[in-house]
């Protein structure tokens, strides 16, 4: 990677860290096509390898954060991280077996279905205090295992799945869902960059770029956040059509060979 690479490769990370700090999911998403056509990383399995492994660190930033604030129900989220790590070992070395282009035309689908998913109305009802018992545990399994393979495979942090997957399996509210996702989302990151990184598929230096300026970018969004009061609604719709716009760009240049 030459200089200039590499500090692309900061404020791509830099960028990715801000939209998950201000908007909080569908970040991660970008860091893919961010990495191919702004950084140059010519390989999409190594596009993705350093996505996973950068997406994963700035998720345990996040989780400290949300840890010292009380706000994470650690049962639940350790069980969900378990299962859904395993999974998504399995979801990433599928991913790794098929050609670049054709993984790319599938990333392309995924970005849209986060597009799509980010402008659904968030419903916040449930149980502030659940509990992992007996009763849930099967559900909280099942919904890691799916939602695991899909991050692994797709090479994304999943936050826009994990939520929803935490929320239908347990009844935890939304706030209680997004901080609960963090542990899962740098799991899944840390699993599926480790399974790429055995194959070669890792730029260590990109990872490095990305996480300093993904640090910066949090720092940058934490009062972006709070201005965004009343317009947060409107913002996010924006983003989401942001991501579906890049989606169709990925899947022009993943069938076109660009």
């Amino acid at each position: 990677m030459e200089p200039i690479q590499l500090l692309l490769a900061g404020l791509s990370g830099g960028v990715v860290a801000l939209l998950l700090t201000v908007f909080g999911g569908g970040g991660s998403v970008l860091a893919v096509p961010l990495l191919l056509y702004v950084v140059g990383v010519r390989d999409p399995h190594v596009a993705i390898g350093a996505s996973a492994a950068g997406v994963s660190l700035n998720a345990l930033t996040a989780l400290a954060g949300q840890a010292r604030a009380g706000r994470v129900r650690w049962p639940c989220a350790v069980m969900f991280a378990v299962v859904g790590a395993t999974a998504a070992w399995f979801g990433s070395s599928a991913a790794k077996a098929i050609d670049g282009h054709h993984l790319l035309l599938a990333f392309a689908v995924a970005m849209a279905g986060v597009g799509l998913a980010m402008m659904l109305p968030k419903k916040s009802e449930g149980d502030p205090g659940v509990r992992l018992n007996r009763g849930i545990a099967p559900r909280v399994a099942v919904s890691g295992a799916g939602v695991g393979v899909a991050a692994g495979f797709f090479g994304i942090g999943g936050g826009f799945l994990i939520v929803p997957g935490l929320m239908w399996a347990t009844g935890m509210t939304l706030a209680a869902a997004q901080a609960t996702s963090l542990l899962s989302v740098a799991a899944f990151g840390a699993s599926t960059a480790v399974n790429y990184s055995l194959s070669g598929l890792v730029d260590w230096g990109v990872v490095a770029a990305m996480a300093v300026g993904g640090a910066a970018g949090t720092l940058a969004g934490l009062p972006l956040s709070k201005r965004l009061g009343a317009n947060a609604a409107l913002g996010r719709h924006l983003f989401a059509g942001l991501i579906l716009i890049v989606a169709v760009y990925v899947a022009f240049k993943a069938t076109t060979g660009g």
